[in-house]
């Protein structure tokens, strides 16, 4: 009888060919990450652009998925998704307009939410100009931008603005109309306007010029609101972005933009 032969379990360690498996295992796990990850198309409103770029770096960080922004007035895109553009995911300055898509079977029901809540500001580069509401009765100025206030819910609250405190139609002479409130921002910002309307996202980091965060008193509330659009319904991508903006990253930028997050 042969004697019996001691067992040696193999360590891994030992083996040279232990370290390529590893490497290739991980290699698999990175490229099966990858296939799973895509695309999503979101119209963005104006207003909303910086935290929406910051939010999508997170997203993609987090998800790998690619949020591929696009950006303009909601009106806008309210036509333009009604024409069938390719978007997956609406960011609306507003919450009639994503209810208007859904009611016309644009979008999905069940998917919308408020994830902001909007504030308008009276902005200048000029650091003595903006006052208060007092600039406004005062008018010493040539010209204040606002957003089309048929297209831009900015520009609605500004109009509304005025007319509570009475002096829309003294000043309505001097007012420029940006198609959005990101044109608006720009009127003001190259001294085309000396002073205008403007989203508080867009002056938040800003220093220098002067402001006035206009009372919420003075306009209707601006509830932003999200929405999956039908073209998104089947992808996972969408739905995962709009869960990302509900969640508290995206919360934390929307809040040092100086919205206010329900």
């Amino acid at each position: 009888m042969s004697p019996m032969r001691s067992f040696h379990p193999i360590v891994a360690k030992n083996r040279p060919w232990a370290a390529a498996i590893g490497v290739l295992s991980a290699t698999v796990l990175t490229i099966a990450g990858a296939a799973h990850a895509a695309d999503v198309n979101v119209a963005v409103a104006a207003n909303f652009t910086e935290p929406a770029k910051e939010i999508a770096q997170l997203f993609a960080g987090k998800t790998h998925h690619k949020a591929v922004l696009s950006f303009g007035a909601t009106g806008q895109f309210y036509t333009q998704i009604s024409q069938a553009a390719p978007f997956q995911v609406f960011l609306s300055a507003d919450e009639a307009t994503p209810k208007k898509l859904v009611g016309n079977g644009f979008a999905v029901a069940d998917s919308l939410f408020t994830y902001a809540i909007g504030k308008i500001v009276l902005f200048s580069g000029n650091a003595a100009l903006v006052t208060g509401e007092q600039t406004l009765r005062d008018a010493k100025f040539n010209k204040i931008a606002i957003a089309d206030p048929a297209t831009a819910p900015y520009g609605a609250a500004a109009v509304e603005t005025m007319k509570v405190l009475g002096v829309y139609d003294a000043l309505a002479g001097k007012i420029v109309q940006g198609s959005n409130i990101a044109q608006t921002y720009q009127f003001v910002d190259t001294g085309n306007a000396e002073l205008g309307f403007v989203a508080l996202s867009q002056v938040a980091g800003r220093r220098g010029g002067s402001r006035w965060v206009v009372p919420a008193n003075l306009y209707g509330a601006i509830r932003q609101d999200a929405v999956l659009l039908r073209s998104g319904a089947g992808k996972e991508a969408a739905k995962a972005f709009l869960e990302f903006m509900k969640g508290a990253e995206a919360a934390k930028v929307m809040e040092k933009f100086g919205y206010d997050v329900k």
